[in-house]
């Protein structure tokens, strides 16, 4: 079982004037949950996880736009890192993929996958993406994945959340475990807004408002 740093549903988090915040946005968040540091310090820990448990297998990285942008790009950049200055490395090569699944804050029971057009050339892969709420997104993923016979598929996430709602499905890796709240920020958006904001917060009500479509 994948192992995580669980942020625990009655976490109180910290204030938005303890850290560095878009003023845009100051009225439109409850609290920081996770800092940026935290984030970093998580991704950089996961990084060493997968060069361990990938041993010598070309690892090809398909990014899950938009979300899971951020944290692919630190996560490559600390595998980058270990690859050059450790005696173990593995060849690491990257494709990306498109998903949508949300209207507003409610996740759809629909899935839209665009791009991996190429994925049948795929020996093996690890997939980093933002967040696994249901599990449903991931599962569609993971059956697409499945008709290009691939030598493996390791999921990494960088939060799980959790929720009523979930299939029960995990990743192989996992940063945070959070609670059922609708969150922002590292790349998270809502309606495309709060990806400019470094850490990852809680957006209040007053703000899904704001930004509805």
């Amino acid at each position: 079982m994948a192992s995580y740093l669980q942020i625990a549903d009655d976490e109180k988090g910290h204030e938005l004037d303890l850290f560095c915040v878009p003023r845009h946005y100051e009225n439109d968040l409850d609290k920081v949950i996770i800092p940026h540091g935290l984030i970093m310090d998580r991704t950089e820990r996961l990084a060493r996880d997968i060069i361990r448990d990938m041993g010598g297998h070309h690892i090809v990285a398909l990014c899950v736009l938009k979300g899971g942008y951020k944290f692919f790009a630190d996560l490559l950049d600390y595998i980058k890192a270990l690859n050059q200055n450790s005696d173990k490395s593995v060849p690491l090569t990257v494709d990306f993929i498109r998903v949508k699944s949300y209207c507003n804050d409610k996740s759809t029971n629909s899935v839209k996958v665009i791009g991996g057009d190429e994925l049948s050339n795929l020996s093996g892969k690890v997939s980093p993406l933002d967040i696994v709420e249901t599990g449903r997104t991931m599962q569609t993923l993971l059956s697409l994945l499945s008709e290009c016979n691939p030598k493996m598929v390791k999921v990494v996430s960088l939060l799980v959340k959790r929720t009523p709602r979930s299939s029960g499905y995990r990743p192989d890796y996992i940063g945070f475990e959070v609670p059922d709240a609708f969150l922002v920020g590292y790349a998270l958006d809502y309606n495309e807004y709060f990806r400019d904001l470094s850490h990852i917060c809680i957006l209040n009500d007053q703000a899904k408002e704001k930004y509805k479509v």
